[in-house]
């Protein structure tokens, strides 16, 4: 996790840092948010105080060496706790329970030492998916039929998406929102359709924070829509000639009338006419000779699951290791130089290979990872490795990590992976065909996570840091040639299960009516 929010610097004692990125939790779950002294030092004798936005809204306090519950919110009570176990090293880590609504929001982290003291703050982001939508026809409306949705359950306010059969996105239709008790959002949003050939239409709700939808279909009957007497339609075509035709004549009258003015000035018009094509002329061919230089769009094999994914024989490179890392002779573990020394920064180093393009993958095993907090995947040359930095793919860095038994991985912001055994060993499966990298629980063959690659992620290299605690990584040896390992086949067959999916939502339109769309 990158740590870097400092409210201030003191000339004396110690600065307090935080998280410089949101961290995300889902709702009913557990989340830790982590927060630091510098230079580290023992605070197990410091006053420690988590609040909101107001000194006095405590969540948890911690002095003299133990819970203080008397100006804690009723909210917290029972469902927060101090990690202590790292407290000589200078972190105080705030553990909550069963994350609700209303701990969304900014929280801030407070240390004492005899009248000194500093403070940090770090954003909270809270997330739940709700219920499936529920949509029925309503009844007829003007020229149409309406169509309800409605979902509950979700949070933050979920983004509402209808769609016909034909992919065309309906843009007009109202939308209500409302909060429960719990703080949690309902939606109820309508739509008029129109067009009797839409078929059927979608539905999806969003949530903006993890991208997450879920969607229904319903089929509207083409006798649902209302039918046009056929007099009726007789006479809005002849209105619709008579207006026309009195229109031509008003306009032939006024043309008539200032005919002899527009003479005298016709000759200026035709000059100024015959300046602005020949100006049309000359941005069109400039336009054509641009178009040559836009990129195509990439092939994509037809018989991809064929392909097979060739190890990566991974070697360390010296030269670009933190000087606080140290490197076996094999060039295949690094580790600190100095067990005994925290050095509260990322420590990194890089892959000798760089990686260009086809589809590899290699192993690393992880030791004493549940203790201590690092960070594996791939990044880009020449990305900024000094001190502190931000590990995202903006930035050039795809990875994820763990922190004293929570498992991430490292977007705009922290997304909190959750995982059925402890990944003592990460498979790492960088697609360059398909464009994404992989991360595999080596332990149970569980997915991790994926990223999507840019296109101009360019020469990419295998990556591995160390922050905190006597942890080492250590690159698995690998076999020549192709492999099929099991993990390997798990993650084809993933893939070839997105394959599919994407072809049903192609034809999600022929689900029947009140099916749910996976």
């Amino acid at each position: 996790v990158d740590f870097l929010t400092a409210m201030s610097v003191s000339t004396e004692d110690f600065v307090v840092i935080g998280s410089s990125e949101p961290i995300v939790a889902m709702l009913g779950g557990d989340i830790m948010l982590p927060c630091r002294v510098f230079p580290a030092m023992n605070v197990e004798n410091m006053e420690l105080r988590w609040f909101r936005s107001k000194f006095s809204e405590a969540v948890f306090i911690y002095q003299n060496q133990q819970e203080q519950r008397e100006e804690q919110l009723a909210q917290y009570t029972g469902r927060t706790s101090l990690v202590k176990e790292f407290l000589t090293w200078g972190e105080a880590i705030l553990h909550i329970q069963k994350v609700q609504a209303f701990d969304n929001g900014v929280y801030n982290c407070f240390f004492r030492k005899g009248s000194f003291y500093e403070s940090a703050s770090l954003e909270l982001k809270v997330a739940g998916v709700g219920s499936v939508p529920q949509v029925h026809i309503q009844g007829l409306e003007e020229d149409g039929v309406r169509v309800v949705c409605k979902a509950s359950g979700w949070f933050p306010k979920p983004e509402v998406r209808w769609k016909a059969l034909s992919g065309e996105k309906f843009l007009t239709f109202s939308e209500t929102h409302f909060q429960d008790p719990e703080g949690l959002f309902s939606v109820e949003a309508t739509l008029v359709v129109r067009d009797s050939s839409s078929g059927n239409v979608t539905c999806s709700l969003l949530n903006p924070i993890l991208s997450q939808k879920k969607a229904m279909a319903i089929i509207i009957p083409e006798d649902f829509f209302p039918r046009t007497s056929p007099w009726m339609s007789a006479f809005m075509v002849i209105l619709t000639l008579l207006m026309l035709s009195l229109l031509g004549t008003a306009y032939y009258t006024k043309r008539e009338h200032t005919a002899k003015c527009r003479e005298v000035q016709e000759w200026k018009k035709l000059h100024r006419e015959k300046e602005e094509d020949q100006q049309a002329k000359e941005e069109a061919l400039k336009t054509r000779g641009k178009a040559g230089q836009w990129p195509r769009p990439v092939s994509v094999a037809a018989d991809w699951r064929k392909e097979k994914f060739q190890p990566l024989s991974v070697t360390l490179d010296p030269e670009s290791a933190h000087p606080n890392l140290a490197v076996s002779d094999e060039k295949s573990s690094v580790t600190w130089k100095d067990t005994t020394k925290d050095p509260g920064k990322h420590c990194s180093i890089l892959g000798r290979e760089g990686i260009t393009s086809g589809r590899c993958y290699w192993v690393v095993e992880i030791r004493n990872g549940d203790r201590s907090e690092w960070s594996l995947g791939v990044c880009r040359g020449d990305v900024e490795r000094t001190y502190w930095y931000q590990e995202c793919p903006e930035r050039g860095f795809w990875a994820v990590g763990g922190y004293l038994q929570n498992y991430c991985a490292y977007s705009n912001f922290v997304i909190p992976l959750f995982c059925r055994q402890v990944p003592h060993r990460v498979g790492v499966f960088l697609d360059l065909k398909e464009g994404d990298v992989s991360f595999y629980n080596m332990i149970d063959g569980s997915h991790m996570f994926s990223f999507p690659l840019a296109s101009s992620s360019g020469t990419l290299f295998p990556y591995f840091m160390l922050r905190s605690g006597d942890v080492s990584l250590t690159i698995c040896s690998m076999m020549d040639g192709p492999t099929e390992t099991p993990i390997l086949s798990i993650y084809l067959r993933e893939r070839e299960r997105e394959r599919d999916r994407e072809h049903e939502r192609g034809g999600e339109g022929q689900q029947e009516r009140g099916k749910e769309i996976p």
